[in-house]
């Protein structure tokens, strides 16, 4: 600061010298402070004007991954990088003013202590202190606050940037600002605050003249802008409305579940399922579990309405607890179990943490897909796990090469395979499957940008709506949600043409019944594929990949190597041909029954005894750990 004092005190010296008042002396240094830092400024304005031209794409990436924060924090980081934005530019300007008034308050006291240098202008003595002469000097903060309210308000209006973030920021700096004057204004000479409220004014006009300069509009999609605030204005009114579902009990009930896990001592056994859905991946494991031992289930879920709370109340060995996103990283990080049992990658890598508390504790991963890991989830998503279930050999090969390239400490990888197609193909073979004189087709699309619903659903119903084909459309739960409107469009349209729109996902009847399924990228494929042992056309819409780098080992994506086997693919372009390729693929059902039963056998560990395999690696571990803490205590 002494460096920076000297400096300063050069600039206003030569200032004064020039005019010879120290008040208009202040007005050049203000002037000439300005002119230096304009490189700054317009690299802050070029640095606001790629924001908010970036801004539709971080809304609509919002509107697409809507709740998972992990993803859009990811994603939105990726285009920061590629388009070269630094988000903390934005700080840049309020960082140097604040140090300039600093140095400026150096030089004004040292100003005041020259006896040389005259601190009047129009009869007022500049070294006057407002805290210290009382009410008479009142207007020396009301100016500066006037003077940071009136650039507040104008950079809300005309500031690239300013103008387009949320009333809460707006308004929150506003007050600091306005707060930061009154402040100011009292406890500093009259001098310091001259300077202050001609730095806020001066502001002003660099704003307008850059805007002149460099307009905004000539970067910025307003339009598009337009667009997705409005896509995501739908998302947050959705947001509130599952806010409000979140009752005053529910808060209640979680703060006393919370208090009621921690209250339990020796925990051998935990899951956690972030909704309802998620205990089918679940089920088979702990049914075993609780057909076969006494061990206590601990069941954490983040949904109020699981229906676990259910069976709690059916089941002695069950004890459910509901816990919210945000408290369930405390949470996490007090975790004290011998076993923690999640469906949900990425432990360690985002908010989601191994316990601060015990660090003996396995954390096993259960895959709840037969696709490729390295494909669909994010580079070192199962990193951090101790103990990956695997579904079949593909993934195994996947982990182990992922192993190898990135040299990650030893896991377990265990032999599993896949309960959920276990129990389905269990249900499907007690059922009878009559010989359907007009064939049922079930599309189901992914829930990925550009998934079939993005891209043709229109043009494949337009394509098929002539057909003698019984067609179901099964949109992905978070596309109904998120697209509600939509649907009602494809309803009005194509259900008179007796085209089923289905938004009710309480029944798996459309997968059990249909002699076809129509999919993109979705791993409802192999849960339709390896349990009906029908054929899947694929839609070839971009490719589902979260790892960008999933070509790095040799082992191909089952995604991939699959799909021309267990069906047929065909590209967005090629629409059209989609009558003669179902019929193809219904007139060959036979030989591709055959097929896929040869490739679920090869592929899926297991195959109807993985709930047995899971639960029983499960009880074994749990065992060993007693076993271990016993001989410690001996």
């Amino acid at each position: 600061m002494n460096y920076l004092y000297e400096v300063l005190s050069i600039i206003m010296n030569r200032c004064y010298g020039i005019c010879g008042n120290y008040g208009i002396a202040i007005v050049l240094f203000t002037l000439i402070s300005k002119l230096i830092l304009i490189p700054v400024s317009v690299w802050t304005h070029l640095n606001s004007i790629k924001m908010v031209k970036l801004q539709p794409d971080i809304n609509f990436l919002k509107a697409r991954y809507y709740g998972q924060r992990e993803i859009i924090e990811e994603e939105q980081a990726k285009l920061y990088k590629k388009e070269k934005y630094s988000p903390l530019a934005s700080t840049i300007p309020l960082i140097i003013q604040l140090i300039l008034l600093m140095g400026v308050v150096g030089v004004i006291n040292l100003g005041i202590a020259d006896p040389s240098i005259d601190m009047n202008i129009a009869g007022l003595n500049l070294a006057l202190i407002p805290s210290e002469e009382g009410i008479s000097l009142l207007f020396s903060p009301i100016l500066a606050g006037l003077s940071s309210l009136l650039l507040c308000i104008t950079q809300n209006l005309s500031n690239v940037l300013q103008s387009e973030q949320s009333k809460a920021n707006k308004y929150g700096m506003m007050v600091f600002s306005v707060g930061l004057s009154l402040y100011l204004g009292w406890f500093v000479p009259l001098g310091t605050a001259w300077y202050w409220i001609l730095s806020n004014l001066f502001s002003i006009l660099q704003m307008y003249i850059l805007n002149a300069l460099i307009p905004p509009s000539s970067y910025v999609d307003y339009e598009r802008l337009s667009e997705s605030r409005k896509e995501l204005s739908k998302l947050s009114e959705i947001g509130v409305d599952k806010a409000k579902s979140v009752s005053k009990e529910d808060k209640k009930r979680e703060k006393a579940d919370y208090k009621r896990f921690f209250s339990v001592v020796n925990k051998h056994l935990v899951f956690y399922s972030e909704s309802n859905g998620f205990y089918k991946y679940y089920k088979g494991i702990i049914e075993y579990i609780l057909n076969n031992t006494n061990i206590t289930i601990h069941y954490i879920t983040s949904d109020p309405r699981d229906n676990i709370f259910a069976m709690e109340k059916e089941n002695s060995q069950i004890r459910a607890y509901y816990i919210g996103e945000n408290r369930l990283i405390t949470l996490m990080m007090k975790m004290d179990a011998d076993i923690v049992v999640l469906t949900m990658p990425d432990l360690d890598n985002f908010h989601i943490k191994r316990s601060y508390i015990r660090n003996d504790i396995e954390y096993i991963f259960v895959n709840h897909a037969v696709g490729s890991t390295n494909l669909t989830l994010r580079k070192g998503a199962t990193d951090h796990f101790d103990t990956v279930f695997l579904v079949g050999k593909h993934q195994r090969t996947e982990e182990e090469q992922l192993s190898k390239l990135y040299g990650l400490p030893e896991r377990r990888l265990v032999d599993v395979g896949y309960p959920l197609i276990d129990e389905m193909r269990s249900v499907y073979r007690a059922k009878d499957h009559p010989v359907h004189e007009k064939k049922k087709i079930l599309i189901a699309p992914s829930w990925q940008k550009d998934n079939i619903i993005d891209t043709c659903l229109e043009e494949i119903l337009d394509a098929l709506k002539d057909k003698d084909y019984e067609i179901t459309v099964r949109p992905h739960p978070q596309e109904v949600r998120l697209k509600s409107s939509y649907m009602e469009v494809l309803r009005q349209k194509y259900e008179p043409l007796g085209i089923e729109i289905q938004t009710d996902f309480s029944s798996n009847n459309p997968v059990m019944e249909s002699d076809m399924l129509i999919t993109d990228w979705s791993d409802i494929s192999w849960e339709f594929a390896f349990t009906t042992l029908h054929p899947v056309l694929f839609i070839n819409t971009p490719m589902k990949v979260m790892n960008p780098d999933w070509q790095k080992i040799e082992e191909p994506p089952i995604n991939i190597a699959l799909r021309d086997r267990i069906g047929i693919s065909v590209d967005t372009d090629n629409i059209r041909t989609l009558p003669e390729k179902i019929a193809y693929l219904i007139s060959h059902s036979e030989d591709y029954r055959n097929t896929i039963d040869i490739l679920a056998g090869e592929y899926l560990y297991n195959i109807d005894s993985s709930s047995e395999i899971g639960g029983k690696y499960i009880v074994e571990s749990i065992k060993n750990k007693i076993d271990k803490k016993r001989s410690k205590q001996k």
